[in-house]
């Protein structure tokens, strides 16, 4: 079996690996970038593929999908409310010039 081979996995790993790379996709990360992080994601989850040998039926860990979420707010914390202020206006002016391209 090649590298890169997704035979091993369930359909439910492919779904997840999809849902997870659409999100990245969806924050501006790129295509192939994305793929790659969801597919280890999924891995780190699930531990590789299913479908045969002895992996099959161990627990599911979901904390690498949770970690992301703990860190970003962390840091958000970290930050003084003039600087949170100002990224949330910058934030607000980047989505209206968005908007008004589309």
């Amino acid at each position: 079996m090649p590298r890169g081979d997704k035979s091993a996995y369930t359909d439910k790993q492919k779904r997840q690996a999809e849902h997870i790379e659409q999100g990245y996709e969806k924050r501006g990360v790129a295509q192939e970038e994305a793929q790659s992080r969801a597919w280890a994601t999924v891995n780190k989850e699930t531990g590789g593929g299913k479908k045969s040998g002895s992996g099959r039926g161990k627990a599911v860990d979901t904390g690498p999908s949770k970690q992301g979420g703990r860190l970003g707010g962390a840091v958000a914390a970290a930050r003084s409310p003039e600087e949170r202020s100002a990224s949330a206006v910058k934030a607000a002016a980047t989505r209206k010039r968005n908007a008004a391209k589309s």
